[in-house]
């Protein structure tokens, strides 16, 4: 029998009266309301008023079933129970109609055999016993039921209103999507302008300046690629990790990172702008995949006090040269599919009054294009802890450079110079033998004016931080010059001090201004101002002359963008700001403004500059201000004992009341202020108390304090805390053991810390065989460069159960067998392949850590940890 001949065979005048009951009739319910009301809502069987009852809708299921037997013939093949269970079962299907929530436009779109098949769905059970004759019967009259039941909607009164309303609707919904689509599919522009645009970018952003290289006979610039040094970002009280800093986008897709200045936040921007740009050349992956960077410096987009830009004038704002050549919607098209890499750099470099409207700025662009990745960089001091949690960006700051680090920068500065490396080694000896030099150099500008220090001046180096600025200054003014046979008849001819006069009116400009960079008109206009008082200089050219004169000969200044000017790193402009201050007596001024952050290093220069009785006028300034919160005073009590270390000479009364001011804010109560009184540098470890009846957190904080300032000096201090069971101390302390002599920190340090969940970091075999000494550990971090045979032979193999591998070995790993009592492993790299792992060994998904309901408890042997952590 064919289904369909029940359809053809029924007519209409005997179904549709049958199927009319099924339903109420039509009324303000059913009608084009905002939520339409659904089919279970319409049936006439079901609900407080009900038409139809459970018998009348058998009658109406056993009406079907026999008109339809009876005109297929088929009661001749069916007894009479079969034909009666068919109604019954039609009749429990039709019941299920009350239990759909779709609405009658909806049914009709389904069509009429879809909506028969969703019925039958919900009765499941209804054919159950029936004959294959009866359930070809059952099938037929349903429908046919539902055909009618569709049919009868088309007929209502509001389905033509409610139809039009849903087509337009879809016609919407369709063209949002067409829109989304056009506005996702790349211009066939798109690709050559990519490709233009990533060179750019690997052109632009592929050369680092190294401060002192154009002093000798190599170029003042090298190859990025050469001459980066990647530091370290470390985490927070809460997250106290440890990695590289150009992976610190590396699991994560927002991060604020902080740094002192020279610390190599910019220079950082640099090197994923141009891997990344140079990543998708290499690898094709341009157009629709490669991510494309975005190098957003502050500075740059605030020049003038101009409002930030939107997207589509970012590159012409950094003055990219092809800017004009973008296609109609790429940025959109870019950032909408998540490729942008966006590289915010300097919140600090903008005026402090200006920093909520950049936040505001950053958070429109981050919930408007949200699944692009974002670095945001800033000093310490000008925002405060958590300023971007709330958007969901990490908060992470640049490390101090450890020993191995400057060791690094230094032969790299020596090879790119072109000079032997005995002057390399002669430098690291000095550096390591002078603590005052060793506590300066902690970041990368201070290493390089230090190497071209010692190479300048054969050797002899000065000791403290303005002497090091003075000789550099003095060396680039005026000896870069002479020595090289630059001046020549009839060129323009300005000694050291007139230079010093020039340049530090457009510092002190600047610094009054909150701005980091200046229009190349008003610096014209600015020594156009200043040349009568110098009529020697001013005989020799115009304003526009000298100002070309000093951009190109000074070696301190620069135009990153046409029409602007900046210096080629703020603590330049920080240093020659502070001489013109001090020596114009602004002293109130700058009293006035130190609680700003961008203040913070032009009063430290300031005091520097000053003579003795200047010096207190500024120190009992900043330590008695009475017109400012509890915060900012705090702020300048600390600032204040920062300059202690400028003051060659001050009033011992001062001193003592500085450093009690300091003393009250000891032990620090957060990561924040564990910085700032890092910041104060050496004179602050004499302040620390020892572990002794501190809570947890400022046990922590205090040893973060000391970390932080990565001098020798600092080993005694925190060895006082070697015995503190907190993990997030004993991990601290093992973590920076690479900023410290090897030697002498394994002995008064590591030798002592328990090391109960606790992965102790190596960088270098020399590390591992000092560990070894000890008794070796049984849970060790790989956290530099490894061969497998160097891992072998330097650890104890003995003691090693855990394992955490974080940097790149670039190898296989059936090696790891030969640690007979190694039972995990953690690899930090995700794409690791760990097929060749022993069997024995578990890889984890993440290092292992101390329950959080597990007591702290100090194991001291890896024969007690191994105990603990058996099964």
């Amino acid at each position: 029998m064919d289904p369909a001949a029940i359809g053809a065979r029924l007519a209409s005048s005997v179904v549709a009266p049958l199927i009319k009951k099924l339903f109420v009739a039509e009324g303000p319910g059913a009608g084009l309301v905002d939520k339409p009301v659904s089919i279970s809502g319409l049936v006439s069987f079901t609900g407080e008023k009900r038409v139809l009852s459970d018998l009348d809708l058998h009658k109406i299921a056993k009406e079907l079933v026999s008109r339809a037997a009876q005109s297929t013939g088929v009661e001749e093949r069916l007894p009479s129970y079969e034909l009666a269970a068919v109604a019954h079962s039609v009749a429990d299907t039709l019941r299920a109609m009350d239990s759909i929530d779709m609405d009658d436009v909806q049914a009709v779109q389904l069509g009429h055999m879809a909506l028969a098949q969703h019925l039958r769905a919900q009765s499941p059970s209804a054919t159950l016993g029936l004959s294959s004759d009866a359930v070809h019967l059952y099938v037929s009259v349903l429908d046919t039921a539902c055909l009618h039941i569709v049919h009868f909607f088309t007929q209502r009164s509001t389905f033509v209103a409610r139809t039009l309303v849903e087509q337009s609707h879809r016609i919407e919904e369709l063209s949002k999507r067409i829109d989304g689509l056009i506005a996702r599919t790349p211009s066939p522009a798109d690709a050559p302008f990519e490709e233009r645009y990533a060179r750019y970018i690997a052109s632009k952003h592929g050369k680092l300046t190294i401060f002192g290289l154009d002093l000798s006979e190599s170029p003042g610039t090298w190859p990025l690629d050469a001459a980066y040094l990647s530091l370290d970002a470390v985490g927070d009280a809460t997250n106290p990790m440890l990695l590289p800093a150009d992976q610190v986008l590396a699991g994560r897709n927002r991060v604020l990172l902080r740094g002192v200045a020279g610390s190599g936040k910019t220079t950082l921007v640099q090197w994923l702008a141009v891997s990344t740009a140079q990543k998708a050349l290499d690898e094709r992956l341009l157009y629709l995949y490669g991510l494309i960077p975005f190098v957003l410096p502050l500075r740059t987009l605030t020049r003038g006090g101009a409002k930030l830009p939107t997207p589509d004038e970012f590159l012409s704002e950094v003055g990219c040269p092809i800017a004009a050549l973008q296609p109609t919607g790429w940025f959109d098209r870019v950032l909408r599919s998540g490729r942008g890499l966006m590289l915010v750099d300097g919140i600090d470099e903008i005026p402090e009054n200006e920093r909520e409207e950049a936040r505001r700025w950053l958070r429109d662009l981050v919930d408007s294009y949200p699944r692009n990745r974002w670095l945001v960089t800033s000093r310490p001091s000008a925002v405060r802890e958590d300023w971007l949690v709330g958007d969901d960006f990490a908060e992470l700051d640049l490390a101090p450079m450890s020993r191995d680090n400057v060791a690094e920068f230094v032969r790299r500065w020596h090879k790119a110079a072109g000079i032997g490396d005995q002057y390399a080694q002669d430098l690291l000896r000095a550096i390591r033998a002078k603590q005052d030099l060793g506590r300066l150099a902690t970041n990368p500008l201070m290493c390089a004016l230090i190497c071209a220090l010692h190479q300048d001046r054969r050797g002899h180096l000065p000791d403290g931080r303005k002497e090091i600025y003075d000789a550099a200054l003095s060396m680039l003014l005026s000896r870069r010059d002479r020595e090289r046979g630059i001046y020549k008849p009839g060129t323009i001819r300005i000694g050291e001090a007139h230079h010093v006069q020039l340049i530090q009116k457009l510092a002190y400009w600047m610094i009054r201004n909150g701005r980091s960079e200046m229009d190349r008109a008003d610096a014209v206009d600015l020594l156009a101002h200043a040349l009568p008082a110098m009529p020697r200089i001013a005989e020799q050219g115009t304003a526009e002359e000298i100002y070309r004169h000093l951009l190109v000969r000074s070696g301190l200044l620069r135009e990153p963008t046409k029409g602007s000017m900046d210096f080629i790193h703020r603590t330049f402009q920080d240093y020659l700001g502070a001489k013109a201050a001090v020596e114009g007596l602004d002293f109130d001024f700058l009293i006035a403004h130190a609680h700003l952050d961008q203040w913070e290093d032009v009063i430290r220069m300031s005091v520097a500059h000053a003579r003795t009785t200047e010096r207190t006028r500024l120190l009992t300034g900043l330590i008695e201000r009475g017109d400012c919160s509890e915060m900012e005073s705090r702020r300048l009590h600390l600032l204040a004992a920062a300059c202690l270390e400028h003051a060659t000479e001050l009033d011992p009364g001062v001193r003592t009341e500085v450093e009690r001011r300091a003393a009250a804010l000891i032990p620090p109560q957060s990561a924040e202020q564990a910085r700032a009184l890092a910041d104060v540098g050496p004179v602050v470890l004499d302040l620390l108390p020892g572990p002794e009846g501190l809570p947890k957190d400022e046990a922590y904080f205090t040893v973060l304090t000391a970390t932080r300032i990565a001098t020798d000096a600092a080993i005694p201090v925190l060895a006082a805390y070697r015995e503190v069971a907190d993990i997030r101390v004993r991990a601290e302390l093992a973590r920076v053991w690479s900023r410290f002599d090897c030697d002498r920190y394994a002995e008064e340090v590591v030798a002592h810390l328990a090391d109960a969940y606790l992965y102790f970091p190596v960088s270098n075999p020399e590390e591992l065989r000092v560990l070894r000494g000890f008794g070796g550990r049984s849970f060790i971090k790989i956290s530099g460069p490894f061969t497998p045979e160097e891992f072998r032979s330097a650890c104890d193999r003995d003691s090693l159960c855990h394992l955490w591998v974080e940097a790149d070995l670039d190898c296989t790993w059936e090696w790891l067998s030969a640690f007979p009592y190694l039972r995990t492993v953690f690899f930090e790299t995700p794409e690791t392949r760990v097929e060749t792992v022993p069997p024995s060994v578990e890889v984890l998904r993440e290092p292992l850590s101390p329950p959080p309901d597990r007591p702290e408890k100090a194991t001291d042997s890896a024969t007690d940890l191994l105990g603990e952590l058996s099964p």
